[in-house]
């Protein structure tokens, strides 16, 4: 039944027109209320991604899904100790608040307000003990890259997640480049994939920035690489794992010279370069999606597996080079 025909159909129970005009689209939208926009809250206002989906949800049509979602409520903090934190959160909090949303004191302030939540702090060493706090709440919860600064830490996230009911995604948006979701994984039989990778101290070297293409690499290769050795130089690593099945593939970690996003891709019958990053934007088309269904689009184990591969490739930089074996997935179950 549309619109139109469910409001003549109360007449009888008392609703009475005056005018003609009232069975206009205009007059039906006055008379019946608008559904209720699902509340939206930010952790951590040292990351671009906090204004990026802020924007992107905020100024959205009201009959797309980015409009059947509201930005309302941001907790600033974020890390306390990082100089690019420091130097974003006061200038980030500015340009939000031009968005209608209200910056908070707490996140438990925060989740007074709120329906899920954005983890956004860019200090991943922060995620466990944030994460915590919203998960105890059963808010939804996207935890943006990287989910944080250790595979003990991530497990202690998904575990946490199992005994509180409450759904938990984790994933970089390069995982969404251009021309990599379309590909049969069944078919790859190799990559080498590339991203900037500049470290911070705060950080083991991948969990800073090269987690974008740790993000592509297992995307593109699953869950089964079994060992990783670190070729490291001044401009650049090279981090290079052999899955279980035999199959090899490498980051190239970006840190002189021209910044991108790419790789090539071996699969059985041809060989694929993928595209352009095109942004936020694909991301966010499933963070929205896994709010409404509580289902995550990326596997846990495979999230686990990028921390396992970063962890071992610090350990074989610390060791020359050496490889050394990723952490078991089997801790987790399933």
């Amino acid at each position: 039944m549309d619109r139109k025909h469910f409001l003549l159909s109360l007449l009888p129970l008392g609703l009475s027109f005056h005018t003609r005009a009232d069975f206009s689209e205009e007059g039906l939208n006055l008379i019946l209320p608008k559904p209720k926009k699902k509340k939206i809250g930010i952790i951590g206002l040292d990351s671009t991604h906090s204004i990026a989906f802020t924007k992107a949800i905020n100024t959205a049509s009201a009959d797309s899904l980015y409009g059947q979602f509201s930005v309302v409520a941001a907790y600033p903090y974020g890390s306390k100790t990082i100089a690019l934190s420091a130097e974003r959160i006061p200038k980030i909090t500015a340009e939000i608040q031009q968005y209608g949303v209200s910056v908070v004191s707490s996140i438990a302030q925060l989740l007074k307000q709120v329906d899920y939540v954005l983890l956004e702090t860019n200090d991943g060493n922060l995620h466990l003990q944030q994460a915590l706090e919203v998960l105890r709440a059963r808010k939804p919860l996207f935890i943006d890259k990287p989910i944080a600064n250790s595979y003990t830490d991530a497990l202690k996230i998904f575990e946490a997640a199992r005994k509180y009911g409450c759904p938990v995604f984790s994933s970089s948006s390069l995982r969404y480049i251009v021309g990599l979701q379309e590909l049969d994984k069944s078919k790859v039989v190799g990559a080498d994939v590339y991203s900037p990778a500049v470290t911070d101290p705060s950080h083991k070297d991948l969990y800073w920035y090269g987690i974008h293409a740790v993000e592509m690499l297992f995307a593109l290769m699953g869950s089964g690489c079994i060992t990783v050795r670190t070729v490291q130089e001044r401009g650049t690593s090279m981090y290079i794992g052999q899955w279980e099945d035999g199959r090899i593939a490498s980051v190239r970690g970006i840190r002189e010279g021209k910044d991108d996003f790419g790789g090539t891709v071996f699969l059985k019958d041809q060989i694929v370069h993928l595209g352009q990053f095109m942004g936020y934007g694909p991301l966010l088309d499933r963070i929205l999606p896994f709010f409404q269904t509580g289902q995550s689009p990326v596997d846990e184990r495979e999230t686990l597996a990028i921390c396992a591969f970063i962890d071992a490739a610090e350990e074989s930089k610390l060791n020359g080079g050496a490889p050394v074996k990723l952490q078991k997935l089997d801790k987790l179950g399933g």
